[in-house]
């Protein structure tokens, strides 16, 4: 089993929604995948919450955490999503980052615009390592 972490800063936006897309799409037995960041929020922003209500993923219950080393222990990959010099690294870790505009404060068509960007990314990701669910 493959453990992805999907870190940002504030844990309440793009990390959330590539989670929530890791894990409906990956196969379970092949890998799962987490979120964090390393200064989280209070809540995952409302305008992420609804763009991903509105293709019936439910978000309303997720809640920013801290990347922490404990969390960190046992993954094998760290995906970061465009937050520069603020970006969390973890030693020993395979890692990516996906510079991707923050979708706090965005128009709910610009939000459209980075959930499906941010879909096409993990599909892919899936897709190259294998661990795309079956069917």
């Amino acid at each position: 089993m493959k453990k992805v972490i999907f870190a940002c800063v504030h844990n309440a936006g793009r990390s959330q929604i590539a989670a929530a897309f890791f894990n409906v799409m990956a196969d379970p037995d092949k890998a799962r995948a987490m979120s964090a960041g390393t200064q989280p929020g209070e809540r995952v922003h409302p305008e992420v919450v609804e763009v991903m209500k509105d293709i019936g993923l439910d978000l309303s219950d997720a809640k920013p955490r801290k990347l922490t080393d404990e969390l960190a222990r046992d993954a094998h990959w760290l995906i970061t999503l465009g937050c520069g010099e603020a970006c969390p690294t973890v030693s020993g870790l395979q890692r990516e980052d996906w510079p991707l505009d923050d979708p706090k404060g965005k128009t709910p068509q610009q939000v459209e615009r980075i959930r499906d960007e941010l879909a096409a990314r993990v599909a892919g990701l899936l897709e190259r390592e294998g661990w795309m669910r079956a069917g």
